[in-house]
């Protein structure tokens, strides 16, 4: 089973460790995620809705919510109602706040939870997805089987996460920009230096492409396609039940 080390050496589980990161950076993340990806977060976010829109599902989770950007853009679809679950209480006040104003608080429920022990009944939702979530797993196998087992029969799951450029001089440029720049502009403006560095490293060693939809298929996803983004820096899955 995948494991990827925590962020920091501590006596906590990396579940614990992982909540408390994202407590703290919270008031950040929004304004430092634009920064460091230059914006371009948004336009992969938008392609993950119009995936999840041709599903027409009624109901959708969205694990790993954060502060609820991409449950908000899937305030567009037509699902009626919208779970946004993620083990980090600082990121979902701060999305509270986002839905509050944006009045979506009828349409999007922010549940505080475990994703790898969903509080959920088996063949819940007609769609789940997760943006940059799935490396924060504790362990990756244990959080895809619990998304199969509340996806309903035919339901869409689709995946938006760090991924590394194969191609040069790109894959170069990456890693020069994950390991060296990346971090020093967590380190600037964010309140956890460690936060970001932990962020880059754990998208350097995750499982992308072939990797990655060789184990959604083992868990027993069907109709898994991986599609790459903006040179391979990002990559969106889509598989279902």
């Amino acid at each position: 089973m995948l494991k990827v080390k925590p962020y920091k050496n501590s006596d906590l589980g990396k579940k614990e460790q992982v909540a408390k990161m994202f407590d703290t950076i919270s008031e950040d993340y929004d304004g430092l995620n634009r920064v460091i990806s230059f914006g371009i977060d948004v336009k992969w976010r938008k392609k993950v809705v119009k995936m999840v829109e041709a599903a027409k599902p009624d109901s959708i989770l969205d694990i790993a919510t954060g502060t609820g950007d991409l449950a908000i853009n899937l305030s567009q679809t037509s699902a009626s109602k919208i779970v946004g679950l993620d083990i980090s209480a600082g990121m979902l006040e701060v999305g509270k706040i986002k839905i509050k104003k944006k009045a979506l608080q009828n349409k999007i429920d922010m549940v505080l939870g475990d994703s790898e022990n969903l509080p959920f009944e088996d063949n819940s939702f007609d769609a789940i997805t997760v943006a940059f979530g799935v490396r924060n797993f504790e362990t990756l196998e244990n959080g895809l089987k619990e998304i199969l087992r509340v996806l309903k029969p035919g339901g869409t799951f689709v995946i938006l996460e760090t991924s590394v450029p194969t191609k040069t001089p790109f894959k170069q440029g990456y890693n020069i920009y994950t390991k060296h720049i990346m971090p020093m502009i967590g380190k600037i403006f964010s309140k956890d230096r460690s936060a970001y560095k932990y962020l880059s490293e754990s998208a350097s060693v995750f499982p992308y492409g072939e990797a990655l939809n060789n184990i959604l298929r083992k868990i027993g996803f069907i109709d898994v396609k991986d599609f790459p983004q903006t040179l391979g820096v990002a990559t969106i899955y889509k598989s279902s039940k």
